[in-house]
């Protein structure tokens, strides 16, 4: 049963039969032959079926949510078994919005330096990739907007407030202010994430409510190109302060707040709603919590149900 219902999740996941039934490490009649025995089992249909995968039946649906729960628990029984035996070891998979990946190292660093047989693998995502590969059991972990879009069944550690600022030459026009307005950066030439980030359309919608048309003249998907663009004196973005004073400024480049409006977003971690957590996965918890004070979170584990909203921040 445990397979047929891992198959049901590939499933998901891929929307794609063979391309489930790889992931899953068995033949595509395999695979097949497995849902369809899961289907007789339940005696509803799951899949809607055709030349090519069309979907989920109102049944498949409340089945795979189950089978979510059911593994996932499964997975988190079989750690904790684990680290009874041997102490805390194993992998962590995290994935990261691009504008919080530098801050993954605040947490990945001290949890190793308590548990050294752990290791992890960081992923660069986008918000409503984070969120999906969460639900189908891709990454352990995510860290990504809190106030922004529906977060689903997660819990959530509030880290930091992501304020912003305008990156631009100490030469340029606006390269010697202390603060500038939405509506001043809105005339700057400027090199952005890409339309699917999350950060990307936060901006948007702050410039277009300033009276600004967005045409970047560079994206990237990348923080870091971005930055290095930046840090040739020669470019300007807007990125949020925390990233700009962890990868570091040069003598060129200054980083200058943003007002009218002034405008924060709540960034953290976000982890299964299970109880019990997995052990390591708990442990991340527990670091995450170390961390918010440090960084002006609340940290503090609370169950997020739908959107919340700042002013001026919809998206």
């Amino acid at each position: 049963m445990l397979e047929k219902l891992e198959f049901i999740i590939a499933l998901a996941r891929e929307r794609h039969f063979g391309h489930a039934a790889e992931a899953c490490g068995v033949s595509q009649p395999t695979f097949s032959a497995g849902i369809k025995q899961l289907e007789d089992q339940l005696g509803v249909l799951l899949v809607q079926r055709g030349s090519r995968f069309q979907g989920f039946t109102p049944e498949g649906e409340r089945v795979l949510d189950w089978a979510r729960r059911i593994v996932g628990d499964t997975r988190a029984m079989r750690q904790e078994v684990d680290a009874l035996k041997r102490g805390l070891a194993g992998h962590i998979r995290i994935a990261a919005i691009p504008t919080a990946l530098a801050m993954v190292s605040m947490l990945t660093t001290p949890y190793r330096a308590k548990h050294p047989d752990v290791s992890f693998t960081i992923l660069s995502r986008n918000s409503i990739e984070v969120l999906g590969q969460l639900e189908n059991l891709e990454v352990d972990a995510g860290l990504t907007y809190l106030d922004n879009e529906p977060l689903g069944r997660v819990q959530t550690i509030p880290l930091y407030s992501e304020e912003y600022r305008l990156l631009t030459s100490s030469e340029s026009p606006l390269g010697t202010r202390d603060k500038v307005t939405w509506a001043e950066v809105g005339k700057v030439p400027l090199c952005l994430l890409t339309p699917d980030m999350q950060n990307r359309r936060i901006i948007e919608q702050l410039l277009r409510e300033a009276g600004a048309d967005v045409s970047p003249t560079l994206e990237s998907n990348s923080v870091v190109v971005l930055f290095a663009h930046v840090r040739t004196g020669k470019w300007a973005s807007v990125m949020p302060a925390k990233l700009a004073e962890v990868l570091g400024l040069t003598e060129k480049v200054r980083a200058i707040p943003i007002v009218d409006p002034l405008v924060t977003h709540s960034v953290g971690l976000v982890v299964p709603h299970r109880n019990p957590l997995t052990p390591l996965i708990n442990a991340l918890v527990a670091e995450a919590k170390l961390l918010a004070p440090i960084l002006g979170g609340e940290g503090a584990v609370a169950r997020v149900a739908g959107p919340k909203r700042r002013k001026a921040a919809t998206a």
